[in-house]
């Protein structure tokens, strides 16, 4: 009893250092570091959108600057363009790249990353594209997290889990939406649910939002929802009809997105002059022609999205507030599809909100001649969006908790949970894939990194006292697509494991799973079984 008691006590303290030291205290490190630098990048875009939005108004004041504005955009464009070129890593809006460098797909810079998309992004605000913040706050947040895991000499597995946990603080503080950025790592970036992810994003994600509201209230500024003036009213039975239809149509327009942006990039990918660089010139000279129109189609879409709630204000060329905001929305529409397919390193995340959110303004209107009762209109702006949002990404729990986290408001959740079924039924039925994970296969097909993982298997035997030891296997945070294909008990009889296999000491397991180096599965297997002998076979 008394020997069986210090195994108990030996294991414990073994999971408090793993999990206490090695998850819990360097996810707050991340969380710090991630929560200042994407703050200060998210004020800094702020005052970027400001900025554009003056440059433009004083250029539409002045026709005869115009080819001037013009001239600089595509000056920009080009070195951009270039730099993307030399760092891959930042192309579009770096949050495929980063979800694939969270699963060990491959390995990449953090700093050179880092600095390359702060800057590139914030580039493009201040020339005034309809780029968002949140995509490169996500990827940013990541790589944070990949060097706090690096500085700190943990193995692969451990900085996998701060990357996840870096980019769930990204969105957090992008968003101001803790509890949305704890479920980005799981459903979006990992793609699986393990306590570990869990514990490293949370933590991270609460430290981040801690350190965001301490610097935006030292400055003044609002630590409120990112669209506080929105009002849920739940529909009564005769409005989900309503509902239901914005759904529909939003998830459909979302289809059309997902399908326009995969054949531009066709073409675009056949404009090879300036090393490839020369292709950004479009994307960023439609921006500005867009920009001339209307300075509702510039900016992230903050703006704009908030301005829904009284879109009278929304008139261009004299036209009515309807044709108007149809407008805004064909060109924002426009030009996200421009960037994703081009790879303009921007956001298209919130861009894509404001899309949603702009049909749902559209059908709001429409229904309320119908019958429906105006007040469920700011309800089904926000079911609107998440339905474009879901029927793209396909995270549908990510998009439900978005809509009252963005809000600041937690009412009937029925609309918004109907809202993103339809959408993932429609993204279902149309055969789409998810659109980052579609992007991830992209990124590897085109920079070589698709054929260089291979099968590898790992043979070790579970020593005592090690995390292995006594814990079962769906409980333990294996390498990507990993299983553990048999086990084998010390006298030699065979198991067939699964999930809820308890490991033991003295049993042999074998692993497997595909992977680009041997050498960090080995060592992470040899850690897990404290078997200094694991090796690939």
């Amino acid at each position: 009893m008394k020997d069986k008691f210090k195994r108990k006590l030996a294991r414990s303290l073994l999971a408090f250092r793993l999990y206490g030291a090695d998850i819990v205290l360097l996810s707050v490190v991340t969380g710090v570091f991630a929560g200042v630098i994407v703050t200060f990048y998210n004020i800094c875009t702020g005052l970027g959108e400001e900025y554009s939005r003056a440059l433009y108004e004083l250029v539409r004041a002045h026709p005869a600057f115009i080819p001037l504005l013009l001239v600089g955009l595509a000056a920009g464009a080009v070195a951009i363009g270039t730099l993307v070129r030399f760092v891959p890593m930042i192309r579009g809006s770096g949050i495929p790249q980063i979800e694939g460098a969270c699963r060990g797909k491959f390995p990449f810079n953090w700093y050179v990353t880092l600095c390359s998309m702060f800057a590139a992004s914030l580039a493009c605000v201040f020339l005034g594209l309809a780029a968002g913040s949140e995509g490169p706050s996500i990827e940013m947040g990541g790589c944070v997290g990949e060097g706090a895991g690096r500085l700190l000499r943990r193995n692969f597995m451990v900085r996998r889990l701060q990357i996840a946990a870096g980019a769930s603080a990204g969105f957090a503080v992008a968003f101001n939406a803790p509890l949305t950025g704890t479920i980005f790592a799981m459903e979006e970036a990992f793609r699986s649910f393990s306590p570990q992810i869990f514990v490293s994003a949370a933590v991270s994600v609460a430290t981040a939002v801690g350190v965001r509201a301490g610097i935006r209230l030292s400055l003044g500024l609002s630590v409120g929802p990112a669209f506080e003036n929105f009002v849920l009213v739940a529909p009564d039975i005769s409005g989900y009809g309503f509902f239901a239809l914005a759904a529909l149509v939003s998830a459909l327009a979302a289809v059309a997105f997902y399908y326009a942006a995969g054949g531009l990039k066709k073409l675009f990918g056949r404009m090879s002059f300036w090393g490839g660089a020369g292709k950004f010139v479009v994307p960023f000279v439609l921006s500005g022609a867009c920009g001339l129109v209307t300075a509702f189609a510039m900016g992230g879409g903050h703006d704009f999205i908030s301005s829904l709630t009284s879109p009278e204000g929304m008139r261009v060329f004299g036209m009515s507030a309807a044709a108007s905001l149809a407008l805004i929305v064909a060109l924002r529409f426009a030009l996200m599809t421009s960037y994703m397919a081009c790879g303009v390193p921007c956001g298209v995340f919130v861009p894509m909100l404001a899309v949603g959110a702009g049909i749902g303004a559209l059908l709001s209107s429409g229904f309320v001649s119908a019958g429906m009762d105006a007040a469920f209109g700011h309800y089904l702006i926000a079911v609107s969006m998440s339905a474009f949002f879901t029927a793209f990404v396909r995270a549908p729990v990510t998009g439900l908790f978005m809509v009252f986290e963005l809000t600041g408001q937690f009412t009937n959740a029925l609309p918004a949970l109907m809202g993103v079924v339809i959408a993932s039924l429609v993204a279902e039925i149309c055969r789409t894939e998810p659109g980052y994970e579609n992007n991830l296969h992209a990124f590897m097909r085109d920079r070589g990194f698709e054929g260089r993982e291979r099968a590898v298997r790992v043979t070790a035997v579970i020593r005592p006292g090690s995390p292995a030891d006594g814990a079962k296997i769906n409980r333990i945070l294996w390498p990507s697509g990993g299983l553990v294909t048999s086990v084998t008990q010390a006298d030699g009889t065979p198991a067939v494991p699964s999930g809820g296999t308890r490991l033991r000491a003295g049993q042999t397991m074998q692993f497997e799973c595909r992977a680009a180096a041997d050498d960090d599965v080995e060592g992470y297997i040899a850690e897990l079984s404290g078997d200094d002998g694991a090796k690939c076979v």
